[in-house]
Order: structure tokens, then C-alpha cells, then sequence
């Protein structure tokens, strides 16, 4: 790619959009290495409350257009009056198209002469259900069956192992499938520094997550409400927001733990950082991740996770009796956490390891390997 390359992204969200989330973070990260190395990146996304139309940002070119539903024909119709020389992107010839599919891609392969990649988390069967009924089976059939059929010679970036055997078992040949894990950001300057583990007060859990159903924050909150019953001093805090966070504040209220819950919502770094480095456990008990760019996150911090085998993606973030435990169920979870919670040293053990592991991603690296498949293509 010795010429400049026009690099097009599409993504349902940014990482600014209230529901933003690691998906939306890995692809950004990603167009900002990209853009720096000399490649023309613009990233067609969805607008929000008090978002702009269009902005630069960490030298991409940001273009919103449409809601939850309808940015995805708004960024088909762009592009196609783009091609007819009108609109906002008149003229626009991209080289490559990244399209990401989160339950459903763009399908700018029907609308491009441009060779398209298909960036996939994870596959959303357990998610649909959310949806409503019409809606979770139409959305299960695109994703299992008609976006596999679409893109059968499109090229398949995802971002962990367990994510590209769900890839293969919908019908995707693993040789088109291309692995290329999540970065992450050096830490941040915390004002004061990090703090001293094992000092006087309660004994410290986080989740750091969207709040959103399939993200099971109800499932920690049920680990504080079993730990509080055997007379330890914990707390709980959840940083990030969602949809989801007045069940959840419900869901404390119910579990008689509100009191030991802080949810802080939506944080700047700085401060999600200042809240992992306190912390001694992480837990992560998501149905469903793709990667789980906060295990990492935590890691650098020198602090363990606890989520769930069956979640697929933490398979791959965490080396289970390494860096962290994976579990079966609710019940697993909150007996692990107080094994950690009782045995510093093991819990320190795992964090160190943790923390070892983390040093090796970066988002310099993740682009190395984006970058490759993009070279291919072209």
C-alpha cells in the first residue's frame, strides 16, 4: 500500500454513541493507527443526541446519518450517490471497505466495486431474544444464513479464536478468516497513583461494562448479595451506562446490596483506570463476548477476572488459572470470587501473570495485523 489507500469503516456506533462499546473501540483504534501511517480512513456511523453530522477525529473522517435501525440503508444510499457523484461523499472511490457486522453487516458488498471486509466480534444468537420475536428470528437469519451466503468471497477479520469457530460453524471457510486481537491504550496518568491493596475498608469488586441484558451485571450483583450474607465487607462498582441500568439499580435495591453498589455510568480513562486499579477482583459475567478488551484492561492493573466459559471470547483474553478463572454459573462465580477474595497470594499470583500477558497487545500491533489483510486484498 505504497499509494495512499481510501480505507472505508461502517459501524452502528461510535465509541461517543451512549451505547459505544469495545466493538466500536477496536474498530476506531484501528482507523486512527491506519490514518497515521498515511491511509485515508472515513467512518460512516449512526447519529445520536447532540452528536455532530461530521467531525474529524484522531485524523478519521467521522459521517453520522441515521438511528439504531436506519444508519444501515442511510449508508448504503451515501455511497451509492456517491458513485452517481452526489451527496455527501460525492465521488468517493473507497479502495477497501471494512463492514462491520454487529448481528447485521452493512452489505456494501452490493453496492461496491470495492473488495470488502467482514469485521465480527462474535456471533448474536443469544442476544436476539432481547429483540423481540419478529425481530430475533429475522435478525438470526441474516446473521446465520444470509450474510454467509452474501460475503461467500469476502475476506472475515474477527477478534479471537472461539469468534472464528462460530464463524465456521455458520458455513464461513477459516481460510478467509483472519484473527487479529484487540489492542490496548498504556495507562493512564492516575492522580495520586495506585493505591495500596490490603489496606483498611471493604475489599473491592468492578464491572466495567455496558448495561445492557446479555452483559449479566445482575449475576455480580447476586455474587455482593452472597458475599454480604457471609459477613464480609465488599463493594461493588459499575462503571458504564445503558438502557439496562434502572433494572440493575432495581436489581441492587431487591438483593439489599444498593448500599454497597456505586454506579458511576459513563467515565472518562483517567477515571475508569483510578476505579481498576483499586479494585481486587474484575468481574466479567457476560453471556457473550467476543474478546473482552476490559480483561485486559484490568490486567494492566495487575488485576484478575472472573466471567464464564461459556461465554466463548474470555477463552481467549483469559488464560483460565493464570490470569484469571473462568466458571460455569452464578453459583461458581460467587464461591471463586471468595476463594480469590480469601487467598491474596493467589490473587497476586494471577494478577502479576495477568499484568505480564497485557504488556504484549497493543493497538500498534492489532493495526500491523489489520493492515496485512488489507494488503492482501489490494
Amino acid at each position: 500500500m505504497n499509494e495512499p489507500t481510501e480505507l472505508l469503516l461502517l459501524c452502528w456506533r461510535d465509541t461517543d454513541h451512549p451505547q459505544g462499546g469495545g466493538s466500536e473501540r477496536y474498530l476506531e483504534r484501528v482507523g486512527a493507527e491506519l490514518a497515521a501511517r498515511g491511509l485515508r480512513v472515513t467512518l460512516l456511523t449512526a447519529r445520536y443526541p447532540g452528536s455532530a453530522r461530521s467531525e474529524w477525529r484522531d485524523g478519521v473522517r467521522v459521517l453520522r446519518a441515521g438511528g439504531r435501525l436506519t444508519v444501515y440503508p442511510r449508508a448504503l444510499l451515501t455511497l451509492l450517490a456517491a458513485r452517481a457523484g452526489r451527496g455527501r461523499l460525492a465521488g468517493y472511490r473507497p479502495s477497501v471497505v471494512i463492514d462491520t457486522q454487529n448481528g447485521v453487516p452493512f452489505f456494501a458488498r452490493l453496492v461496491t466495486r470495492a473488495p470488502v471486509v467482514v469485521l465480527v466480534h462474535h456471533c448474536h444468537r443469544e442476544q436476539w431474544p432481547v429483540a423481540g420475536p419478529l425481530l430475533a428470528r429475522l435478525g438470526w437469519l441474516i446473521e446465520s444464513r444470509l450474510s454467509p451466503r452474501i460475503h461467500r468471497g469476502s475476506r472475515y477479520l474477527t477478534v479471537s479464536a472461539p469468534s472464528a469457530a462460530e464463524l465456521v460453524d455458520l458455513g464461513v471457510d477459516r481460510e478467509r478468516i483472519t484473527v487479529v486481537r484487540g489492542g490496548v491504550d498504556p495507562v493512564p496518568a492516575v492522580p495520586g497513583g495506585r493505591p495500596e491493596r490490603g489496606a483498611a475498608g471493604p475489599q473491592r469488586l468492578i464491572v466495567v461494562s455496558r448495561l445492557v441484558p446479555h452483559k449479566q451485571v445482575e449475576h455480580a450483583l447476586q455474587v455482593l448479595a452472597r458475599l454480604r450474607e457471609q459477613g464480609r465487607e465488599v463493594v461493588l462498582d459499575v462503571v458504564g451506562d445503558g438502557w439496562w441500568a434502572p433494572q440493575l439499580r432495581a436489581a441492587a435495591v431487591r438483593a439489599g446490596v444498593a448500599g454497597q453498589v456505586s454506579f458511576h455510568g459513563h467515565v472518562d480513562e483517567r477515571t475508569k483506570h483510578a476505579l481498576l486499579a483499586r479494585a481486587d477482583v474484575h468481574l466479567m459475567p457476560s453471556a457473550k463476548e467476543g474478546w473482552g478488551l476490559v480483561v485486559i484492561e484490568a490486567a494492566q492493573h495487575a488485576v484478575p477476572t472472573l466471567g464464564y466459559r461459556s461465554s466463548a471470547g474470555l477463552t481467549d483474553s483469559i488464560v483460565d488459572g493464570v490470569t484469571g478463572v473462568l466458571v460455569d454459573d452464578p453459583g461458581q462465580l460467587a464461591a471463586a470470587t471468595a476463594a480469590l477474595l480469601d487467598d491474596p497470594d493467589r490473587r497476586s499470583e494471577l494478577g502479576r501473570q495477568a499484568q505480564a500477558r497485557a504488556a504484549g497487545y497493543s493497538w500498534e500491533s492489532t493495526a500491523d495485523g489489520v493492515q496485512r489483510v488489507l494488503a492482501d486484498l489490494l
